[in-house]
């Protein structure tokens, strides 16, 4: 998810690609101004200078998306402060794009070029949005900030839609303004998607799962079992697969396709129900996540089929951790893990029932087996289980049936 500089990036990303589109070397355009400023303060810039070519970008509305809005409401635990979730704040933002000449059809020269090349680039590509981020000019105000908004690595993709403003709408809009009107493109970006690193309750997880589904559909992958009932496999774990006509398997297939890994393993035992398999022990390079597990099939003709895929968490693995004070009287918790995390992974750290999100990594880094937590208000000073999430995966906690009732032992974090 993006930060609450999400909205500055857009603006930054769109400023940036009409000037690389429009000052092209070989553009009948080039050396034309590309502005995101009001159009009021554009408009006495241009008549207090020398007249000259201009586009400005006005971000003039935000509004919540529509599809968004209702996904993962707001809920708080019995204290009424907790929150239970952390819903993304989706907004659709609001566009005028101005052409500026000083001679005839140089603004509608200017508009078109401009247009096209949003019509071009209607899905920004999130590489496009890293490098321009990632060069932002120094004079820039949040040059630094900017490059660490997550808005490349947000789940739903930018693009960019022509709007409609009827005569009306757009008569008081520019007079609002208090500009002259001149020839403008509406048009509008969705979807931003912020959420705030904000602590919310994480319950302990079930002991003991009391119902199993398992559908009798022939040659194909019907449940995956990590061992000991968790609900994740940990980098090292025997996996068991479950189906039917899986006796001719010669590959295990896993796909993270958001992290753009894919790894063939070779099974451990086959049967005609059942595929066994060790999950890659690779901490740089077979990160924590949700992967889709599939099987190939090889037949006597030395035919390949591929199975339906299923999802299998790879859970992180806590190693230790420490806590000392932090910043604004907080608690500064420290996880050492494996695998290493990456930096557009989503990470939080759960100390019994209390999560926060982790410190970003500070640049050049963009993984490491060590992360950072900062727990505000401090946490009472205690021994706390300590549950590492990293992509919707939790880390595994140990579990005594000794003496009973069964209960948890670690990984622990003593504050």
């Amino acid at each position: 998810m993006s930060n609450a500089l999400a909205i500055s990036a857009v603006s930054t990303v769109l400023q940036y690609m009409l000037n690389d589109s429009l000052n092209a070397s070989g553009s009948p355009v080039a050396g034309c101004t590309i502005s995101a400023k009001a159009p009021d303060i554009v408009q006495a810039a241009l008549a207090s200078g020398t007249p000259t070519l201009q586009v400005n970008l006005f971000l003039h509305q935000v509004t919540y998306n529509p599809n968004w809005r209702n996904i993962g409401l707001p809920s708080l635990a019995s204290n009424g402060t907790t929150p239970l979730n952390n819903p993304p704040l989706a907004l659709d933002l609001h566009y005028l794009m101005t052409a500026y000449g000083y001679d005839d059809t140089q603004a509608e020269a200017l508009l078109g070029y401009s247009i096209l090349t949003f019509h071009e680039t209607s899905v920004v590509p999130r590489q496009t949005i890293r490098n321009i981020l990632g060069a932002v000019l120094s004079t820039h105000p949040f040059a630094t900030a900017l490059s660490s908004t997550g808005l490349a690595d947000q789940i739903e993709m930018v693009k960019i839609t022509p709007a409609t403003l009827g005569r009306e709408e757009m008569a008081w809009l520019w007079t609002a303004l208090k500009a002259d009107y001149r020839p403008t493109f509406p048009f509008q970006v969705s979807v931003v998607l912020i959420q705030p690193p904000v602590s919310i309750a994480s319950p302990l997880p079930v002991l003991k799962p009391a119902i199993t589904v398992q559908p009798g559909v022939s040659a194909q992958l019907l449940q995956v079992e990590p061992p000991q009932n968790q609900a994740a496999a940990a980098p090292g774990d025997m996996v068991n697969l479950v189906g039917q006509a899986l006796d001719t398997t010669t590959q295990v297939l896993l796909l993270n396709q958001r992290l753009g890994i894919q790894r063939q393993v070779v099974p451990t035992t086959v049967t005609g129900i059942s595929v066994s398999f060790t999950v890659p022990d690779d901490p740089a390079n077979f990160p924590a996540g949700v992967y889709l597990v599939s099987l190939l099939l090889t037949d006597s003709n030395g035919n390949v089929t591929q199975t339906s895929a299923l999802p299998m968490g790879v859970a992180p693995v806590v190693l230790s951790g420490s806590a000392a004070p932090g910043l604004d009287g907080g608690t500064q918790v420290t996880i050492n893990c494996k695998p290493e995390i990456r930096s557009t992974q989503s990470v939080s750290l759960a100390m019994d029932s209390t999560a926060v999100a982790m410190t970003p990594f500070a640049p050049p880094t963009t993984q490491a087996g060590t992360a950072t937590f900062l727990f505000l208000p401090a946490l009472p000073s205690k021994t706390y289980l300590a549950r590492l999430q990293v992509d919707g995966v939790q880390s595994q906690i140990n579990l005594t049936a000794a003496p009973p009732p069964p209960h948890f032992t670690g990984p622990t974090v003593a504050v």
